[in-house]
């Protein structure tokens, strides 16, 4: 389920809460994003088999690490 932040240019979608694979619901998340927009998905391992997929598709991404199992990706259009 994405979240909106208070800032309504910035959603999160945390694939932690997801039964099963998210990518999906990442991809349906994208697909909703607009041109200034930044999706933050939230993880417990850092999904370095999306990259690809974000630069296939057009997006960039920035990911940091804030705790042992939980990595923060900041994804807009490229």
């Amino acid at each position: 389920m994405v979240v909106d932040t208070a800032d309504e240019r910035r959603h999160e979608l945390d694939a932690r809460t997801i039964d099963g694979e998210p990518f999906s619901e990442i991809m349906a998340a994208l697909s909703a994003l607009s041109d200034d927009e930044t999706l933050v998905l939230i993880n417990s391992f850092e999904p370095d088999p999306l990259y690809t997929v974000l630069e296939q598709r057009g997006f960039t991404h920035e990911t940091s690490q804030v705790a042992d199992d939980e990595w923060h990706v900041s994804i807009t259009h490229g």
